[in-house]
């Protein structure tokens, strides 16, 4: 018997995006990018901890280095796989302390749709604790989805 999922209440916290892109990665590679892939394409090697399993935890970290001058801002993200659909679904909480979402338990959930060109990839990030928060990854996720695009088509 599986053991049951918590899904996060996100009643109280209505703030949420939707991003949608046209990959040329194919959906088989950016499903293992998601779900095993973090360090190839968005988080910094040698701190990710992903099993890609439903109902396990990952943690990884960004790290932002602004100039020689400064020292690297490191930014902390944990959460766990809610469900998995080879190729075409990830579903995760994501959580990041301060600035990001604020340590509130938010979900990000990407749907991967062959198309002509690759795949259409459609992310919605929901439960942000404020307008500002989602104002933020609003911003990012286009960055961050084209710099996915970019680095997965080398492994294909």
């Amino acid at each position: 018997m599986t053991e049951p999922i918590a899904i996060p209440d996100l009643s109280l916290r209505p703030y949420q995006l939707t991003v949608e892109r046209e990959m040329e990665t194919s959906p088989a590679v950016l499903y293992k990018a998601w779900t095993r892939w973090f360090d190839r394409w968005f988080a910094e090697p040698g701190t990710v901890m992903m099993m890609g399993e439903v109902n396990t935890v990952f943690y990884f970290e960004t790290v932002y280095r602004p100039d020689t001058k400064h020292e690297a801002q490191r930014h902390p993200h944990y959460g766990r796989f809610l469900r998995l659909e080879q190729d075409r679904l990830v579903e995760l909480t994501w959580v990041t302390g301060s600035g990001g979402t604020k340590g509130a338990e938010t979900v990000v959930t990407v749907t991967l749709l062959p198309s002509a060109e690759g795949t259409k990839l459609r992310l919605t990030h929901a439960g942000f604790p404020d307008e500002a928060s989602k104002n933020q990854h609003e911003q990012a996720w286009p960055m961050v989805l084209e710099q996915l695009d970019n680095r997965m088509k080398i492994a294909e």
